[in-house]
């Protein structure tokens, strides 16, 4: 069945930038809302950002401006880009698709609504 792999995680310094990747095992997904959440110990499931088919997007606020997600030049990819980096953004970082959305793509609510799910990537930001 279809599967997310994520990458490009790793350590970085306060002020840094990582650029996250995921790939998933299916021809296209540009018509499914693909999306980034992070889970940061202690701390529930935060959404990061989403894109749909059109490439519309939503950020969190916590996020907005300094990160960037998009679809990759393979259809099958998603990236978030992340920019100035800060000890807050540490978490695992997991990228996530609802394939058949029946309405707005979300990063809040239901969660269950995105049906799959990546193993993740864990990105640490030190001081």
């Amino acid at each position: 069945q279809v599967q997310l792999v994520e990458s490009g995680g790793g350590s970085v310094q306060a002020g840094g930038s990582l650029r996250l990747s995921c790939v998933a095992s299916i021809f296209r997904h540009s018509k499914y809302c693909m999306a980034w959440f992070r889970q940061a110990p202690g701390k529930e499931r935060e959404g990061v950002a989403v894109i749909d088919g059109d490439g519309n997007t939503i950020y969190a606020d916590s996020v907005k401006g300094r990160f960037t997600i998009s679809q990759g030049s393979a259809k099958n990819t998603l990236i978030l880009q992340m920019n100035s980096l800060t000890p807050d953004d540490s978490a695992m970082y997991y990228c996530a698709a609802d394939t058949q959305p029946l309405g707005d793509c979300f990063l809040e609510g239901d969660l269950n609504w995105y049906n799959l799910w990546g193993q993740g990537t864990q990105v640490t930001v030190s001081s």
